[in-house]
């Protein structure tokens, strides 16, 4: 494994000064659909040898249905047997060869990937092995078992922690009906009700290949990557592709939902749908948030929150795209006697900034802290791999990378503004609190009877 860090290590440090004598173009990403119909997206990089592959699937959690966890629970369970082997032997395979097997499973997206090098005998192992775990999971009754007791354990922490369950909330009550509202760990009595069979089920339904992407990034050629996604696709169970996921409906009116916890501190979430990935606009948003929630310590809500009002030690707003609506957020902790100043400041702050803008002074600082962070953010083969899946799944256009600090740079004062404007309503937004006693009036009541009926879900622990 110290040989396989090395060259990990060497490997960011060449695509660090590729890039640098690139200026900031994105690496070359190439398309091809096997004949078979798997989506592939490839990026070569031939300074070590070293690759990575990323299987990616429409079996996220909003793919649950009332079986809420099992995305989760499946591919957590991909490395505890699979071929005849379990997960100590599993484990030895992959480590013999100084091979990196994994899963994921997010609200839009499932991956089951392989982080390898390429020297002939190593990479045949673990390219073997991978795809005998795709080919035949058994997901063992013994280890499902202890994955259950593990998932417990870590719904009793959930319990004790105000910002899982402010986070667990906030998604409840900003999507409702729809299947993002619903945590990717599922909750305590979905996972105790869950069986084997389960995830059996829903692996043949959405591990396929009619549902799969893959991507390949690393040393290998055109010609070496059509054959290895010839031979992935041959492992792959035809199957069929799901129907869309139901569109995020907007909020309408304002609400606040508040949940007594016996903390020192509150936590603070407001917000509302944002936008998903693609959007037209993408950069427009991304840039105005920056100044506004999203440069750290330079950033409004920083200046105004943490040190002219002394209110939190952190505070933040972020946009979250996905499939669907994502979240746009606004965080902060803060003492329990200063809940109403804080609800307060962040709602004045985001009215001023959608009514005034940011300056040009702002834009600008925001225009070179962006582009000047792009070129790390697209170094080493991982970072370059987690982007081309992006652009992949979500039908993002091949030049993404290329046209990023382009499209950015083209932003002006006035479009960013404009953006925030016609994009946040800050009459509907969202806000729960976590933190402090129950309240006495008639609405907070009403919000706490309401939390109260769903108390014993409660979100698992990601990790």
């Amino acid at each position: 494994m110290r040989v396989f860090q090395k060259l990990a290590a060497s490997c960011l440090v060449a695509t660090i000064a590729l890039l640098s004598t690139n200026a900031l173009a994105g690496p070359k990403i190439e398309n091809w659909t096997t004949d078979t119909g798997l989506r592939v997206f490839y990026v070569g990089i031939d300074d070590l040898p070293m690759l990575d592959l990323s299987l990616s699937f429409d079996a996220g959690s909003a793919r649950d249905g009332e079986q809420y966890g099992v995305a989760s629970m499946t591919m957590a369970m991909m490395d505890k047997g699979a071929a005849g082997m379990d997960a100590n032997k599993l484990a030895e395979v992959f480590e013999n060869v100084g091979a990196n097997f994994y899963t994921n499973a997010s609200r839009d997206m499932a991956n089951i990937g392989l982080r390898t090098i390429t020297l002939e005998k190593p990479f045949k192992s673990a390219v073997d092995n991978w795809l005998a775990v795709i080919e035949s999971p058994e997901f063992p009754q013994a280890d499902f078992e202890r994955m259950q007791k593990q998932k417990k354990v870590g719904f009793e922490a959930q319990k004790q922690n105000p910002g899982s369950i402010a986070g667990r909330e906030f998604y409840k009550h900003l999507y409702g009906d729809h299947p993002y509202a619903n945590p990717v760990g599922g909750y305590e009595d979905s996972i105790a009700a869950m069986t084997t069979a389960d995830l059996k089920a829903f692996y043949e339904r959405y591990i396929v290949e009619e549902n799969a992407m893959l991507t390949i990034t690393g040393n290998v050629n055109r010609e070496e990557a059509e054959l290895l996604a010839k031979r992935i696709a041959e492992v792959l169970p035809a199957g069929k592709k799901p129907e869309p996921i139901p569109e995020v409906k907007p909020l309408t009116e304002a609400k606040t939902i508040h949940i007594p916890f016996p903390s020192s501190q509150a936590h603070i979430l407001m917000g509302q749908p944002g936008y998903k990935r693609g959007d037209k606009d993408y950069f427009k948003l991304y840039l105005a948030n920056h100044p506004f929630g999203g440069s750290g310590f330079t950033s409004r809500l920083m200046k105004e929150i943490r040190v002219k009002r002394g209110l939190s030690y952190s505070v933040y707003s972020y946009f979250s795209p996905s499939r669907e609506l994502g979240p746009f957020v606004m965080g902060m902790q803060t003492k329990l006697d200063q809940i109403d100043e804080g609800k307060e400041a962040l709602a004045e702050l985001l009215n001023t900034y959608l009514k005034d803008g940011a300056t040009e002074a702002e834009i600008e600082e925001s225009k070179l802290n962006i582009t000047g962070g792009f070129p790390m953010g697209v170094a080493g083969n991982s970072n370059i791999g987690n982007y081309a899946e992006m652009i992949g799944f979500y039908g993002m256009p091949l030049n993404y990378l290329d046209t990023f600090t382009d499209r950015i740079n083209a932003v002006t004062l006035d479009e960013a503004k404009e953006a925030m404007q016609r994009r946040i309503k800050p009459d509907a937004m969202l806000t729960v609190v976590v933190g402090g006693e129950a309240k006495t009036d008639d609405s907070a009541e009403a919000s706490k009877d309401e939390t109260a009926a769903g108390s014993k879900k409660t979100e698992a622990v990601s990790g």
